[in-house]
């Protein structure tokens, strides 16, 4: 059996981050936690792109942007949407996490999806920590996992040739 273990090692890197900034007290606060996991992880300052938009169904465009220039191991989305009165929040908050989810698959890369969906600030606030540093653990450990299978395939594909 195969078992390719996690790796968390996020030297040589590239990481993109599109945060939404409705809500910008809790995303900027997140995107700090998110990059400074990053960089604990071992991805270099300059290996970090951030990209703002307004809101997070605008987070899928500018993902599938950075996704196409294939300069990138790795996404996160960051932002929150935060439950109102109306239906809004029902059509923001599906929306944009399927966006998110077709990116990730219509580009192959991986994309951590750190946009928080709740019902108030209090939720929001009590979990940029956690969401935000798991973010980071999951883009790096997803992004050397996809590196990682990509190259076995390599490999595989040569010793058929030969």
């Amino acid at each position: 059996m195969n078992i390719i273990e996690p790796d968390l090692n996020g030297r040589q890197l590239r990481i993109g981050i599109v945060q939404a900034r409705f809500t910008n007290e809790i995303g900027s606060e997140m995107l700090k936690v998110c990059t400074e996991t990053l960089l604990g992880l071992g991805v270099a300052d300059d290996d970090i792109t951030v990209a703002t938009v307004p809101g997070a169904l605008e987070v899928p465009i500018a993902l599938m942007n950075l996704a196409s220039s294939e300069q990138f191991d790795a996404l996160i989305a960051i932002g929150v949407v935060i439950r109102g009165e109306t239906y809004h929040f029902e059509l923001v908050a599906n929306e944009s996490g399927a966006g998110v989810t077709r990116v990730g698959l219509d580009y192959n890369i991986p994309i951590a999806n750190a946009i928080l969906t709740t019902e108030n600030d209090e939720q929001a606030v009590a979990r940029i920590q956690e969401k935000a540093a798991d973010a980071a653990k999951v883009a790096v450990e997803c992004a050397n996992l996809v590196n990682r299978l990509l190259a076995d395939q390599f490999e595989d594909e040569e010793e058929h040739e030969d």
